[in-house]
């Protein structure tokens, strides 16, 4: 564990140790992927000012995030298939937040269950929820978050229909994979996976197997997935669900400011600025670089997240620096999941929370709450007007 030292030490890990089929979800964006590019590539346009002989303890990370305490402004995103990164992937994942003290987010799409992730956790996390054309479904599923204390639910709108990922199409990527030869080649070079898989129930994907109209085993599934999602999604589908749900309501997927101000208008509590990790639609602008527009039209009547790209403690506080009140952080929380279980999404959010607090002290703060517009300045024209 000592030698974990970056994000880039889990990644590596985790490449030897996840069959391919499942590193290709994680890893891969849609067509060219140029957009999953850009999500990156425009952090590094961003600097920080240094500042010197200024009083640097104590140094705090701490915030409110819709109204719950967090160690640091960071949840851990909704990732499909989570459990087969690495067997109850999500009761793992869920249980290395809640002791870190940062909100986990569920999603529709886990292999581990609601109840199943409740049972094995204390604190409340998030449920995220994608709109099924089975609105009673749907509604169930909120249900369901409200039964097991879900603490928000993270509508995710986005994702109407599926992105072209052709890493996905080349590895015929199933859940549970298919024993074909190429497959039994590729588990058999990483038996530690493989036995963990073994010894878990949890191998399909726990909030539909069973519950959704139709589907009763894997085959179905696969079917039901590709035409379940609703592609006649209107913002009065959205107001249906913030009268189902008392608590707090986050919106993702927002990448327009005409979008960001309907989310006002329905009563949202905050959104996240997000292209789901350039898996959409490709060639669509990085999420970073959309961030001060959208804060600077709604960020004062909610809370304004940042999600794609975040790699690193020091992209926490360019993210704060441009106006987000948290980010959501997804294929580094996969990295270290698959590379070391519980322990490896430990170690990630160890290493994003001292990459932040250093960087912080250097340019001159002790508190993450006074980073702000004036801590970093640019090197590309995209942000000239920020």
């Amino acid at each position: 564990m000592s030698l974990i030292c970056e994000l880039n030490d889990l990644r590596h890990l985790y490449h030897k140790r996840v069959p391919k089929m499942f590193q290709g979800y994680c890893e891969s964006g849609s067509w060219t992927q140029h957009t999953l590019g850009l999500n990156q590539s425009d952090f590094n346009q961003i600097l920080f000012r240094q500042r010197v002989a200024r009083d640097l303890e104590p140094r705090t990370l701490q915030s409110k995030l819709v109204g719950h305490d967090a160690s640091m402004p960071l949840a851990l995103a909704p990732v499909g298939l989570l459990g087969m990164q690495h067997a109850d992937g999500e009761i793992l994942a869920a249980q290395a937040a809640e002791e870190f003290g940062v909100p986990f987010t569920l999603s529709t799409m886990s292999i581990c269950s609601i109840e199943a992730v409740a049972a094995k956790t204390q604190s409340p996390f998030w449920f995220q929820l994608y709109v099924q054309k089975d609105r009673e479904f749907t509604k169930k599923l909120i249900d369901r978050a409200k039964a097991a204390g879900c603490s928000a639910l993270v509508v995710t709108l986005d994702l109407q229909m599926i992105g072209r990922r052709h890493a996905d199409h080349r590895n015929g990527m199933t859940a549970p994979p298919k024993l074909t030869i190429p497959n039994l080649f590729d588990i058999a070079r990483r038996p530690r996976w493989a036995m963990k898989m073994l010894t878990t129930s949890n191998r399909e994907f726990g909030n539909i197997q069973g519950c959704a109209t139709g589907v009763d085993d894997m085959n179905d599934l696969m079917k039901w997935t590709a035409g379940s999602f609703d592609t006649k999604l209107s913002w009065e589908d959205i107001r249906y669900f913030r009268d189902l749900w008392q608590g707090p309501l986050i919106i993702k997927g927002i990448m327009e400011v005409e979008d960001a101000k309907e989310c006002v208008k329905l009563g949202a509590d905050a959104i996240v600025v997000s292209n789901h990790g350039g898996r959409q639609l490709d060639s669509a602008r990085s999420s970073i670089s959309t961030l001060p527009e959208i804060v600077a039209a709604v960020g004062d009547q909610l809370e304004v997240w940042l999600d794609s790209g975040i790699r690193s403690g020091q992209d926490i506080i360019r993210a704060k620096a441009l106006g987000a009140k948290g980010v959501m952080v997804g294929r580094p929380m996969v990295y270290g999941l698959g590379a070391m279980g519980k322990a490896g999404v430990t170690r990630m959010l160890e290493i994003f929370h001292e990459e932040a607090e250093l960087t912080m002290a250097f340019i001159g703060h002790r508190d993450i709450k006074d980073i702000s517009r004036s801590d970093v300045v640019f090197q590309h024209e995209k942000f000239r007007d920020v």
